[in-house]
């Protein structure tokens, strides 16, 4: 009880409630700008979900060349062209006429 005569004392009649209410304005405002739903977390998701979609558009890209690869290896549409490069890069053959430059 003494210490609420006191701080009734210490400030003026009428300056205690408005910069009470100042605080709290203050307060909720920080929170809106930096809490974890305020609006730099916002921008950061943002920002994230930008990342992700550059990634995504990447691997689909990659997956409908390897999906083209593939339909050109099948027996339905086989090119020889094709079938020829897989066998020299997994058997490790070379024409007689051609040189093999090792890259290491």
């Amino acid at each position: 009880m003494k210490a609420w005569h006191t701080i009734r004392t210490k400030f003026q009649p009428g300056v205690f409630l408005p910069v009470l209410g100042v605080c709290v304005v203050l307060n909720f405002a920080y929170h809106f700008v930096q809490g974890d739903g305020g609006i730099r977390a916002l921008l950061d998701y943002q920002n994230r979900i930008e990342k992700t979609r550059f990634q995504l558009d990447q691997i689909r890209a990659e997956r409908q060349q390897l999906e083209h690869r593939v339909y050109l290896l099948r027996s339905d549409s086989l090119d020889p062209d094709m079938l020829e490069e897989r066998a020299r890069a997994v058997l490790n053959f070379a024409a007689p006429n051609e040189f093999a430059i090792v890259i290491e």
